[in-house]
């Protein structure tokens, strides 16, 4: 079985006395639920002290972004060698570094080599707009997504990473994927091209989130889907007691 995944992405929010509180309030709860892979992600400034307090616990720490290369002058950039030293995972190609900073398909296939030759496990964002969705080219636009990130990845390395499928229509608008559509597009659009890739023995292996609008209230009816392997969470991932619920929705559905 592939062991789920929530993981919560904080955005550009919490100061780091803010994040340290979070975590404090919420890690004694999240220790309970060994049988799912729990990340937390905070701003770039909160990670070494989120860091600290999740070493030994089991609790894993992931990046929002990185910079491919190790070292050099690009101001404001950070480095996997920098990520590495407290992460764990990093999320990569989120739709909101492709809209806002001019992230493609190739810039995101670079970061994705650079994240597996220093360690890191990728988080790799896939998802379509609302007027993709309209004129019905999901299939066709996550697709292609998902091949132009994973050209030239051996089998091996594709298994160890994690794909995030985050409709761009529901990011933050409260407007989540109905589960039967969720499963519909983890499953026979995003592990279908994991399929025709690499087979499908390593498809089955590849673990495949759902984001967009994950709460409290609909985690369960998506985490029960047999291809949805848990959720990268936004808004509700900054309220401790709503992330607790969807980590506990995800174990107690893949239990």
């Amino acid at each position: 079985m592939r062991k789920p995944i929530v993981a919560g992405n904080w955005k550009m929010n919490k100061s780091v006395a803010e994040a340290v509180q979070l975590v404090v309030t919420m890690k004694g709860e999240l220790l309970q639920f060994g049988g799912v892979e729990r990340v937390l992600c905070p701003p770039f400034m909160a990670v070494p002290d989120v860091a600290r307090l999740l070493a030994g616990s089991g609790l894993r720490v992931g990046a929002q972004d990185m910079y491919w290369k190790e070292s050099g002058a690009y101001t404001g950039e950070v480095s996997p060698l920098m990520v590495s030293e407290f992460c764990q995972y990093v999320i990569i190609g989120h739709s909101e570094r492709r809209e806002y900073f001019g992230e493609t398909d190739e810039s995101v296939r670079q970061k994705i080599v650079s994240a597996l030759a220093h360690g890191l496990i990728p988080i790799v964002c896939v998802g379509e707009t609302l007027a993709l969705r309209q004129k019905d080219l999901t299939e066709r636009w996550i697709s292609g997504q998902v091949r132009a990130a994973l050209q030239g990845f051996s089998a091996e390395q594709v298994a160890g990473m994690v794909i995030a499928y985050e409709p761009i229509w529901a990011i933050g608008t409260g407007l989540a994927a109905t589960a039967a559509e969720a499963e519909r597009v983890c499953g026979q659009v995003v592990r279908a091209a994991l399929a025709e890739l690499y087979g499908q023995s390593t498809a089955a292996l590849v673990r495949v989130q759902y984001g967009g609008s994950i709460s409290a209230s609909n985690a369960a009816e998506l985490m029960i889907q047999p291809n949805v392997d848990g959720g990268l969470v936004g808004g509700a991932s900054l309220k401790a007691a709503d992330f607790v619920a969807i980590v506990r929705a995800a174990a107690e559905a893949k239990a």
